[in-house]
């Protein structure tokens, strides 16, 4: 990171970002070059070792993609703000993010992606303990990003 004032290495502060963040964009290589798709997710932490979770439909670009690697990226970001100055140039934003890649995955056990849909839906609710009907669980795809490297920064 190239401004090391402005880096966040406190392993509670970066758990806060994950936490108030609402979009997480995963990131994916295709033929074209990098494929960027915004989506909600979910997480947990086990041991400070940090794994994503996202839902979505079982076919399509992103699910192709998914399979053909074994890797990807994600970012998120919070706390937006313009800060006005007296000419272009003294103008800056205010803002905190997160980046980094991990393994990624399509999980098929059916009690992993129900674990895997009740963390996004507490991450969204606050709700925890929620019901799932077996037939829309099996119809979708719930993916899994397990974290080996990151950053966070605020400005």
């Amino acid at each position: 990171m190239r401004r090391k004032d402005r880096e966040i290495t406190d392993y509670n502060k970066i758990i806060e970002i994950f936490s108030e963040c609402d979009c997480c964009r995963l990131g994916l290589i295709d033929e074209n070059g990098a494929y960027i798709v915004p989506l909600n997710y979910g997480y947990e932490e086990i041991d400070e070792k940090l794994i994503l979770y996202f839902h979505g439909a079982a076919t399509g670009k992103k699910i192709e993609l998914i399979k053909m690697q074994k890797t990807a990226s994600f970012e998120m970001d919070r706390k937006h703000k313009l800060i006005e100055g007296e000419t272009a140039c003294t103008y800056s934003y205010m803002y905190q993010s997160i980046m980094g890649n991990g393994i990624i995955s399509i999980l098929d056990n059916y009690e992993e992606k129900i674990h895997a849909l009740r963390l996004l839906m507490s991450h969204y609710s606050g709700k925890s303990e929620w019901d799932f009907k077996k037939e829309q669980v099996d119809n979708i795809a719930v993916i899994k990003l397990e974290v080996t490297n990151l950053s966070c920064k605020e400005h």
